[in-house]
């Protein structure tokens, strides 16, 4: 079979994070035959090319390529496109793995959309990555239609015969943003870009050590003259105009004005962030119009033009203010509804540990140059804050705890302000509901909800809760969309996560007594806090007892705020005499355990409590092995002595 994919790694001394990246790329999903793995060995010293050597020997789709030392990535990806011999040639670091389904998916996307470029849904483990580009697909996507601009790194998958035909190639040697300037013109010189959103094809790891290189501290001047670079490639293939604005406002936005902002500038050592104000003003004198810091939001604009007026002092000051600013969201009904969970809830900024509250006077005029004064700032950003309220939103993501996939979720919002005091002030208060469809839930584990605003040029997110005390919604566990899906509050701090087919224990089954079960004809009812939705759901019946077992089919369907489970019961002979314990099958396939058994003898079967189920005999159980283990320690003891 032709090769369709080449993935190129990079390597230089990852040591065991390696390990990962390997396990990932050997298990995907397209057939072996069809892709290859090249990594490249720039001259590691800590025993990784021999281990790649050792993996190439015993695996046909890895090569391995020895260089002595260039100093970054750009020259080991180059050395892997010249080796590659699939349609598409995939990019990836050795700390980072891709999602199963990876090169299958965005191949496949690719080939249907026929694109240069395919950029698939990226998730952060410890780092960020982008958020709104990921929101949906983009089959055709453009840096003029989606916010391609906000994903420069290459790990995405590039079509060979392009790369081949424009002469794309990394720059190379001890530098950063190389890859800034690769993707770049790739995007702009693509003829088609395909953004695969709905499914996680890369994460972003960060080592535990922090020894990544893109988080190692930068040298400011090499790192501007890099970045110039950059933009020196979109004056390359566009006009002047607002075309060109809006790209250079991405390194405005991200690699400057962001860096000056709140705690991430404050927590810089004083002589660093001091050097990057300078190389940034020199920047933003050079190269920017004033059309490239008009397009940012409105806390974004004061630092731009702070920066570009050379008031370093000005900008600090505005970043103490800015880092006592943050986003409280607080859960409302969280309620199952035909099989969906509806979440609702409150955001709002607070400033200070307080709500943070505005003024109700007019809308503020454009920014025409740096403010006077904190004061000033201060009172311009609240004024254009709330004139641009009508367009604020809130999202809810899942957000899967070990591995950082997140899921935006259907969300409607309604926008409040509430008076404060006399009336003179008033907060801004978005109050929503979000739906979350366990059919759409992207795999089991441990989803941790999280709400995301943006309003005033913060773009702020924080997990939902703390749920009050008193009063805090308890839903029951769920069957729906072919999953068990548990909603619970996390200890301490009591904020909403979804356990998504893992739960046994803890699904809430625990309270049942016999008499929310009864036996009537062969037939076993059994009510359950269990949510199904209004269509009912199959599922199974295990009944146990001396090592024999019988797996019956059972339905479950709505009663009330809970669920009643329907199972015959093989009464016909294959129940021998005394009790059986009891299971709910669920998918997965996975079993739940009742509390409760049934007791079959001659006249048929009865609902009994589960045995070893009671407090008392588990006081009991403990308090007699803890006296049995207290003797056999003072025994072993007394050998010793």
């Amino acid at each position: 079979m032709p090769v369709k994919v080449s993935v190129v790694v990079p390597v230089y001394n990852p040591g065991a994070h390696i390990e990962e990246c390997v396990a990932s790329l050997l298990r995907q999903s397209m057939p072996p035959d069809a892709y290859e793995v090249i990594f490249v060995d720039d001259g590691s010293t800590d025993g990784t090319g021999e281990r790649l050597d050792e993996l190439a020997a015993a695996d046909p789709r890895v090569r391995v390529f020895h260089q002595e030392n260039s100093g970054w990535s750009g020259r080991p990806r180059n050395v892997g496109i010249a080796a590659a011999r699939g349609t598409y040639v995939m990019f990836v670091d050795n700390d980072d793995h891709l999602g199963d389904e990876a090169l299958e998916r965005m191949y496949a996307y690719g080939t249907a959309q026929d694109a240069d470029v395919v950029v698939g849904k990226m998730a952060g483990r410890g780092r960020g990555v982008p958020v709104e580009l990921f929101r949906r697909n983009h089959p055709r996507a453009t840096v003029a239609n989606a916010p391609l601009i906000d994903s420069l790194t290459p790990h995405k998958m590039f079509r060979r015969a392009f790369l081949d035909a424009t002469g794309l190639r990394f720059p190379e040697g001890r530098r950063r943003l190389e890859d800034h300037v690769f993707v770049t013109e790739a995007y702009l010189r693509a003829g088609n870009v395909a953004v695969l959103g709905d499914y996680v094809c890369y994460y972003h790891v960060r080592r535990d050590d922090s020894s990544n290189a893109g988080f190692q501290r930068i040298d400011p001047v090499g790192y501007f003259k890099n970045l110039r670079e950059a933009l020196d490639v979109v004056e390359r293939y566009t006009e002047p105009g607002p075309p060109r604005d809006r790209l250079f406002r991405r390194w405005l936005r991200v690699e400057m004005v962001e860096r000056m902002r709140g705690r991430r500038l404050l927590d810089l050592p004083p002589d660093h962030r001091r050097e990057l104000f300078t190389q940034m003003h020199e920047v933003v004198v050079e190269r920017f119009g004033p059309g490239v810091a008009a397009g940012l939001q409105p806390t974004q604009q004061v630092v731009a033009a702070l920066i570009a007026a050379d008031r370093y002092d000005a900008v600090e000051e505005f970043a103490g203010w800015e880092a006592g600013i943050a986003l409280t969201a607080l859960p409302g009904r969280v309620e199952w509804e035909d099989g969906v969970l509806k979440v609702g809830f409150t955001a709002e900024y607070t400033l200070a540990g307080a709500p943070m509250t505005f003024s109700p006077g007019s809308s503020a005029p454009p920014l025409d140059g740096p403010p006077e004064d904190l004061a000033a700032a201060v009172e311009w950003v609240g004024a254009d804050t709330v004139a641009r309220f009508g367009e604020a939103g809130a999202d809810l993501l899942l957000r899967e705890r070990a591995g950082g996939a997140q899921y935006f979720q259907p969300v409607e919002a309604i926008r409040e302000r509430v008076p404060v005091g006399d009336g003179d002030r008033f907060r801004l208060v978005l109050r929503a509901r979000a739906t979350v469809d366990p059919a759409g839930l992207a795999g089991a584990g441990l989803w941790d909800a999280v709400v995301r605003v943006k309003l005033g040029g913060w773009t702020k997110e924080c997990r939902l809760g703390a749920a009050p005390g008193t009063d805090r919604p308890a839903p029951f566990a769920a069957l729906s969309g072919g999953r068990t899906v548990l909603p619970y509050w996390t200890s301490p701090h009591a904020c909403l996560a979804l356990d998504v087919d893992r739960a046994t224990r803890r699904v809430g089954l625990g309270t049942l007594t016999p008499d929310d079960a009864d036996v009537t004809d062969g037939r076993l009812r059994v009510r359950l806090p269990l949510h199904v939705p209004d269509d009912g759901a199959e599922a199974s019946l295990r009944l146990e007892a001396a090592g024999t077992r019988h797996d019956v089919p059972a339905v479950l369907s709505p009663h009330g705020p809970g669920a009643v489970l329907v199972a015959d019961l093989p009464l016909d002979g294959r129940l021998r005499g005394g009790r059986w314990r009891l299971a709910l099958g669920v998918p997965g396939p996975r079993f739940l355990p009742l509390p409760v058994a049934l007791r079959v003898r001659a006249g048929g079967a009865r609902v009994v409590r589960a045995p070893g189920r009671g407090p008392l005999r588990r006081r009991l159980r403990a308090t007699a092995l803890g006296r049995t283990a207290a003797r056999l320690r003072a025994r072993a003891r007394a050998r010793r002595g």
